[in-house]
C-alpha cells in the first residue's frame, strides 16, 4: 500500500486515474492552522476597530509595527499570555506586526508620506 506522499508523487506522474499535477507549487496546508485563526482572530479585531487594511496607511510603519511586535514579544516572555485590550495571545498580535513588516518591507505602501496611488 501506498503512503500519501508515495500517492502524491504516483498522481502526478499518472496517465490514468486521479490525477493532479501539482508538484512544485505552494503547500498551503502546510501553514499551522491554530496560528493561522489566532491571527486572523488579531486581524478582523483591528478590522472593527480600525477599518479593514488600515495597517497599509500608517505612517512610519516600520518603526511602529517592529516596536508593536517588540512589545507584544517581551510581554509574552515576561509571563503575560494574553493582550490586556483584547484576551488574545500576544504572539498572535506579534505574528500580525511581523506580516505587516513584511508587507511593507516588499511592497511600496508609502512614498514620502503620501499614498502610492499604484497600490489602490
Amino acid at each position: 500500500m501506498l503512503g500519501s506522499i508515495d500517492k502524491v508523487a504516483a498522481s502526478q506522474t499518472a496517465t490514468t486515474g486521479g490525477r493532479k499535477f501539482d508538484g512544485g507549487k505552494l503547500q498551503y496546508g502546510l501553514i499551522p492552522p491554530n496560528a493561522l485563526k489566532a491571527t486572523v482572530e488579531i486581524l478582523t479585531f483591528g478590522a472593527e476597530k480600525y477599518e479593514p487594511d488600515n495597517w497599509k496607511w500608517v505612517p512610519d510603519s516600520k518603526r511602529r509595527y517592529f516596536d508593536a511586535m517588540q512589545r507584544h514579544l517581551w510581554a509574552w516572555k515576561s509571563g503575560e499570555q494574553n493582550d490586556q485590550e483584547t484576551g488574545k495571545n500576544h504572539l498572535a498580535h506579534a505574528m500580525c506586526c511581523l506580516m505587516f513588516l513584511y508587507e511593507h518591507d516588499t511592497i511600496d505602501f508609502l512614498n514620502n508620506g503620501e499614498v502610492n496611488e499604484t497600490i489602490k
